[in-house]
C-alpha cells in the first residue's frame, strides 16, 4: 500500500472513532443528569424537643426529685418522611423519603410543600388533597367510668410523635445541579410529665390510669395551629413510691397558634386519676389544672398533691381479684376514628 493510501486509511479510522465517541455520549444513560431539569434535594433537620418553655424554664430548673433526666423525654428523629407536592392546578404528588432526605421529584412551576414523619401509629390524617384543610387527629379511646363524669368531650388516645414542616411557596425551576431545600421538621406533639403526689395510702393502690381534659384534638397542617374544640386524653399510669405518675403526649392546648405565648382565657383544663385499690374498689380524684396549663401549653410538668387513700377505704371487701381481672369490665376500648 502506498504511503498516501495508508494516511487516508488512518484518517478514516480516526474519524470513525470520533463518530462512535459522539454516539456514546448521546446514548449516555444518565444524560438527563447533565442537562437542565427540576432537581430538588430535601435536606431535613430535626427539632427534637418535648416541651417549649413558656415561663417554667424546666431545662434550667429541672428537679432531681422527679426521678427522670430532662433529656429522657426528648424524641428521636423519625424513621422517614412523607413529602407532598401541591401544584397550581390543584393536583398533588406524594413521595416517601428516608430520614436523611433525598431527591424530591416535581414538575416545573410554583408549588406548596408539606412534610411529616411517616412512622406514626395513632395519628389520623384527613383532607390531604387540599393543604389548606389538611388536619391530623388521634384515635378514639373509650372509658366507661370516665365518660359518665365528662360526657361533653370526645375521649381520645394520646398521639405518638409527629414532626411537620410546611413550605408555603416554592418555585421549581430547571437547573443543571440539584437545588438544596432545607426543611426543619418541628414537633406538633408534646410531652407532659404528670405527677399525682400522695400524702398517704399509696401502698393500697394496685393500678392507676388518668385523663387530661381540655386538650387540643385537631391540628391544621397549613400552619400548625390547633382547633378550638377541646378533647380529653386518656392514658395509663404507673404506681410509684411517692404516688402515681404518667408520661402523656398531646397536641397541646386548643386554639393555639405557633409563635403565640397566650392561650384562650376561657380554656378550662381538668385532671383525673382513677385508682384500683388492692381490694378491687375504684376511687376517683379530680383536679383543676387550668393555671398550670396556661403556663405550659406545649408540654411540661403537671403536679397535683394531697391525695390519700384511707385505711377504711382499703379494708372494704369487694370480692374482686385485681391480679386476675385487671380493670375487668372497665377496660378501655380503643377505636379508629371514622
Amino acid at each position: 500500500m502506498k504511503m498516501s493510501e495508508m494516511k487516508g486509511a488512518l484518517l478514516l479510522v480516526c474519524g470513525g472513532v470520533l463518530l462512535l465517541g459522539g454516539c456514546r455520549k448521546e446514548l449516555c444513560y444518565d444524560h438527563n443528569l447533565h442537562g437542565l431539569d427540576v432537581r430538588v434535594e430535601v435536606v431535613p433537620s430535626w427539632e427534637c424537643e418535648w416541651e417549649y418553655d413558656h415561663g417554667m424554664s424546666w431545662e434550667e430548673n429541672w428537679d432531681d426529685n422527679f426521678g427522670h433526666e430532662y433529656e429522657e423525654f426528648t424524641p428521636d428523629p423519625a424513621a422517614g418522611i412523607a413529602a407532598f407536592v401541591y401544584n397550581a392546578d390543584s393536583t398533588r404528588s406524594e413521595r416517601h423519603l428516608p430520614a436523611e432526605g433525598g431527591l424530591l421529584p416535581m414538575s416545573e412551576g410554583r408549588k406548596s410543600l408539606l412534610f411529616y414523619n411517616n412512622d406514626t401509629r395513632y395519628i389520623v390524617f384527613d383532607n390531604l388533597d387540599s393543604l389548606g384543610y389538611a388536619t391530623v387527629t388521634t384515635r378514639a379511646r373509650s372509658r366507661a367510668t370516665y365518660s359518665e363524669l365528662h360526657g361533653d368531650e370526645r375521649t381520645v388516645n394520646a398521639p405518638d410523635v409527629l414532626y411537620w414542616c410546611r413550605v408555603e411557596t416554592f418555585d421549581a425551576t430547571r437547573t443543571e445541579e440539584p437545588v438544596l431545600l432545607p426543611v426543619q421538621m418541628q414537633p406538633l406533639v408534646y410531652t407532659y410529665l404528670v405527677r399525682y403526689e400522695f400524702d398517704e395510702g399509696i401502698e393500697h393502690v394496685a393500678q392507676a390510669r388518668g385523663a387530661m381534659a381540655g386538650m387540643a384534638g385537631t391540628v391544621y397542617l397549613a400552619d400548625g395551629h390547633t382547633d378550638e374544640e377541646p378533647t380529653t386524653v386518656l392514658y395509663d399510669c404507673e404506681v410509684k413510691d411517692y404516688g402515681v405518675e404518667a408520661v402523656v403526649t398531646s397536641f397541646g392546648v386548643p386554639g393555639y397558634v405557633p409563635g403565640s405565648r397566650a392561650t384562650r382565657a376561657d380554656n378550662v383544663h381538668g385532671l383525673n386519676l382513677e385508682v384500683m385499690l388492692n381490694n378491687g374498689t375504684l376511687k376517683n380524684f379530680e383536679f383543676d389544672i387550668t393555671d398550670q396549663m396556661a403556663q405550659q401549653p406545649r408540654g411540661g410538668v403537671i403536679t397535683v398533691s394531697g391525695l390519700s387513700v384511707s385505711r377504711e377505704e382499703a379494708e372494704i371487701e369487694s370480692g374482686f381479684d385485681v391480679e386476675v381481672n385487671g380493670w375487668g369490665e372497665y377496660e378501655d376500648i380503643e377505636l379508629p376514628l371514622n
